[in-house]
Parts: structure tokens; sequence; C-alpha cells
């Protein structure tokens, strides 16, 4: 039995001593980031953050700073991954001064990365859970009036284009409709013109059976006074035979 408290007592004090170490190397770290963090040094910033995250995944100011640093550097996308860990400890977070605070940072930054995308409207939400847990917060409510400007302009500009949209399609429209109408009008006048057309080649045709007829007529005349003044030579003949 004493022993077994014996072995106990050693656990607690190793585990006691691991946590401790743990933590000492979390805040080294951390510390760490944050003097490379203020000298501008955002690469080096996180991977020391890293490495305090290594050591304790669950570190609130190890997420955040990482968040922070990651931001800086223009990889908005895994800032975000990063505020938004941090988002889903809020109702931890509002109980102390300190993580509200906080957490009114994390909404603030993840409006920013918002803002970057051009997401105006989740921008907008974003800034406003800020101001909610720090109302006095100049910087986020300027940020937000900026945000819904430009979620205006955004919006203004999306009717302008769709409205030229729709004056393109309507002038499209009434084009096609013109250009129906000439070729509708095109085909009557050349339906019109192969109806004159076919009238005098009629005529034409008549025209010339009519020469055709004459020229027979002249022809059959001129045959029956062939044969006219032929009888009246025989005639002569017979007689002068007779005489």
């Amino acid at each position: 039995m004493r022993a077994h408290k014996w072995m106990i007592v050693v656990s607690a004090w190793f585990l006691g001593t691991g946590l401790t170490f743990a933590q000492k190397a979390e805040r080294k770290n951390v510390r760490e980031g944050n003097k490379l963090y203020e000298s501008e040094k955002y690469t080096e910033a996180e991977i020391a953050y890293r490495k305090s995250l290594e050591v304790n995944p669950r570190s609130t100011e190890g997420t955040y700073n990482l968040g922070n640093s990651l931001y800086k550097q223009g990889k908005f996308a895994e800032a975000a991954e990063q505020y938004q860990i941090i988002a889903g400890q809020g109702e931890k977070m509002v109980s102390t001064p300190e993580g509200k605070a906080r957490l009114s940072g994390v909404y603030h930054n993840m409006g920013n990365v918002f803002m970057n995308a051009k997401d105006y409207g989740k921008a907008i939400e974003m800034y406003k859970q800020s101001l909610r847990l720090n109302p006095k917060d100049d910087e986020t409510r300027y940020n937000l009036a900026l945000a819904q400007k430009q979620l205006s302009d955004q919006q203004n500009q999306d009717q302008s284009q769709d409205q030229q949209n729709e004056d393109k399609q309507e002038n499209k429209d009434q084009n096609e409709n013109q250009q129906q109408q000439q070729q509708q009008q095109d085909d009557q006048k050349q339906d019109k013109t192969q109806e004159q057309q076919q009238p005098n080649e009629q005529m034409s045709k008549d025209n010339a059976q009519q020469m055709l007829d004459a020229f027979l007529q002249d022809e059959k005349d001129t045959q029956e006074k062939v044969k006219k003044a032929q009888m009246r030579q025989q005639q002569s003949r017979k007689t002068e035979k007779e005489w």
C-alpha cells in the first residue's frame, strides 16, 4: 500500500514537472516570436509561434499571434484559419477582460481578411462583432464604415453592369428586328420585281409569236402571188398555142 502511494506521488511529481517545462517552453517561444514580430520579421515570428503550438496546441496566445504573423505576410487564408480557432473559444474568452479584448482583435483581423478578399458583406459582420466586444475601438469603427461604403459601391457597380448588359441585349434585339424587317422588305421588293418581269417576258413571247405569224402570212401571200403569176403565164401560153 505504501509503495503504491509512493508511485502515485512520483507520477504526480513528474507530471507537474513536465507540465511546468512545457509551459516554460511555450512562453519562451511566444516571447521570442513577439520580439521578432515587433522587429517586422514575420516569417521568423511565424516559426517561433508554431514551435509554441507544438508544445501546447491549445495555446490561445500562440494561435492568435501566429494568425497575426501570417496576416502580415499576406497569407490571409491561413491567418483566417487561426482566427477561426480563436473565435471557436469565444465563450470562454469573454469571461475575462483580456480574453474579451483579444477576441475583439480576432474579429477585427478577420474583417480585414475579408476586406482584402473584397467580401465586404462578411467583413461588415466581423467588424460589428468586434465592436460589440469593444465599442470604443475607433479603428474598427472606421473599417466598418469603409466596408459599408465599399459594399454600396460594389452593389451600384453591379447594378450598373446589369443595366449595361440589359441595354446591350435590348440593342441587339432591336438590331435583329430591324435586320429581319429589312430582309422582309428586300424579299417583298424582289417578289414585286419578279412579278413585273413575268408580264414583260410574256409580252416578249407574244410579240415573237405575232412576228412569226406575220412572217408566215407574208410568205403565204407571196406563194399565192407566185402561184397566180404562174397560172397567168400558163393561160397565156395556152392562148398563144390556140391562136
